[in-house]
């Protein structure tokens, strides 16, 4: 990743939540991920596991750690990601997002689902960094996800990495577990599509994916894993610079893509 004067906003894929526990090239990469970025001042961790009707953000002064899953490993069920909270920056994001004119939730029960503490957990295990949440809203489109986070840009100036948690891809009843080795030809077609629109700054491009992607919907039954890019991709301002930092898929179909903004 090129230097930055400001922090960049970022996008990972973070798979299922045996990913923390099972060795994988895109394990290693989230292991990684707190040395390609500067040290944070905080982590505003932008979920596709808590969605809600309104935006909202968590507000814990110590969230829980969320096991939001079921029939996995009870090793998963032992971790915990005891990192801080942030208040004051909860009310800030509060503050940010009204001003532009998007009314805003503050969630003082929330804590961290696994699409936010394990990207976390593999990228800053000390947990010291403060973490808190933003909501998605899958009944909203792209457009308003980028407005969320173009709301949030001037927070990267303070350091605050903003991290939109989501998937490339996620449709789940097209996953080859057995005989996966090579990506599906429609979903390799969607990540070529998604990582050369990232490295253009397009946003147009990727806000309209739903009209200009091949095989969105076979990519994305649902929008909820998706929408988290947008929020980072609207953090990086009106002209967004692109970077790919990781390629990859599992079972066939699911890409673990990720991105830098700047």
């Amino acid at each position: 990743m090129q230097p930055d004067p400001i922090m960049p906003a970022i996008f990972v894929s973070h798979g299922a939540p045996t990913l923390i526990l099972q060795d994988s090239p895109t394990r290693r990469f989230l292991a990684d991920l707190g040395g390609l970025v500067p040290r944070p001042t905080a982590i505003v961790a932008v979920s596709a596991h808590w969605c809600t009707r309104a935006p909202a953000v968590s507000s814990a002064a110590r969230p829980d750690t969320v096991h939001d899953f079921h029939g996995f490993p009870e090793a998963l069920y032992r971790l915990r990601y005891p990192a801080p909270g942030a208040p004051d920056l909860a009310a800030r994001i509060a503050a940010l997002l009204g001003a532009a004119g998007i009314a805003t939730d503050t969630d003082p029960d929330q804590g961290l689902d696994h699409g936010g503490w394990v990207p976390a957990m593999l990228g800053w295990p000390a947990a010291d960094i403060p973490i808190l949440q933003l909501a998605v809203q899958p009944d909203s489109d792209a457009a308003h996800h980028r407005r969320v986070g173009l709301a949030l840009a001037p927070l990267r100036a303070e350091g605050v990495l903003v991290v939109g948690s989501g998937s490339a891809t996620h449709n789940l009843r097209a996953l080859d577990r057995i005989s996966g080795a090579q990506p599906a030809p429609w979903a390799r077609a969607f990540d070529d599509w998604l990582c050369e629109a990232v490295v253009r700054g397009d946003a147009d491009e990727l806000v309209a994916w739903k009209e200009r992607a091949p095989a969105a919907r076979m990519n994305h039954p649902t929008d909820e894993h998706f929408l988290p890019l947008f929020a980072a991709l609207g953090a990086a301002g009106e002209r967004p610079r692109g970077e790919v930092l990781h390629r990859g898929f599992m079972a066939g179909s699911l890409s673990m893509s990720a991105f830098a903004f700047h």
